[in-house]
């Protein structure tokens, strides 16, 4: 390519930074709109462009490294912590307790502050936004404890799907495990996961939920990882997974 085109073939230049694994795509477009990048030697002034690979991008004047390879770990995600890069309020986040080695990493999908368990990560936007889709069919599953006596007929009536407060909530599978006194464990399976959708949808039958605890996202598992602990998905797997290549 000798110029720059919104229209030509290749990628977006704020998904190409991002890409190379030095900021977000969102905080790659500020910093196109401060003046920081520019392709071929020219100063963007709009995140708007499209470039190639044999187009120049540089950012304060550097070029980009070349992207790192693709990457996915599991990580069981302490209850306490936000599923944040920063938060205002100075509460601790996941990305806090990682290894800085790892580089910057992103979560697929979020586990509110109370909850725990699996939570996938990777190096790679284009992935992260490609695993969260509904589309994709991958099944979230996870154990809840609840307060409260079960209906098991209510429970059933999720498999068609139901509106809470104006908001529909697609099909949810759900089964109690056990049941002492007023407490029960239930496992839950959805295959969207919107914001505290399992919390809110128990809460409408009439359940309080006093732990929660993702055990699975699609193919991946908890397992054994203990409280805090990471760990890299092989690249074989990954690719036997997702069934396409790892060109994000």
């Amino acid at each position: 390519m000798t110029g720059v085109s919104a229209a030509a073939e290749g990628a977006r230049v704020a998904k190409v930074i991002a890409r190379a694994g030095l900021c977000s795509r969102r905080e790659a477009e500020r910093w196109i709109a401060e003046g920081r990048v520019a392709v071929n030697g020219r100063v963007l002034a709009s995140p708007g462009v499209t470039v190639g690979d044999a187009d120049v991008v540089t950012v304060d004047g550097r070029r980009l490294p070349d992207p790192p390879r693709v990457r996915l770990w599991r990580y069981h995600k302490p209850p306490g912590l936000l599923t944040s890069h920063g938060d205002p309020a100075g509460r601790p986040t996941v990305f806090q307790r990682l290894p800085q080695e790892l580089g910057r990493l992103m979560s697929v999908g979020r586990l509110d502050l109370t909850s725990e368990g699996l939570l996938l990560l990777t190096n790679a936007g284009a992935l992260a936004r490609h695993l969260e889709l509904p589309s994709t069919g991958w099944t979230r599953r996870y154990r809840a404890r609840v307060y409260g006596v079960v209906d098991e007929a209510g429970l059933a009536t999720l498999a068609r799907g139901v509106s809470v407060e104006g908001i529909r909530y697609g099909p949810i599978q759900a089964r109690v495990d056990s049941q002492r006194g007023d407490n029960a464990w239930l496992t839950v399976s959805l295959g969207e996961g919107r914001n505290r959708e399992v919390r809110r949808v128990l809460e409408h039958l009439g359940l309080r939920v006093n732990r929660l605890i993702r055990v699975g996202y699609g193919p991946f598992q908890l397992g054994g990882l203990a409280r805090g602990e990471i760990k890299e998905v092989p690249p074989r797997v990954l690719r036997d997974q997702l069934g396409r290549d790892l060109t994000f």
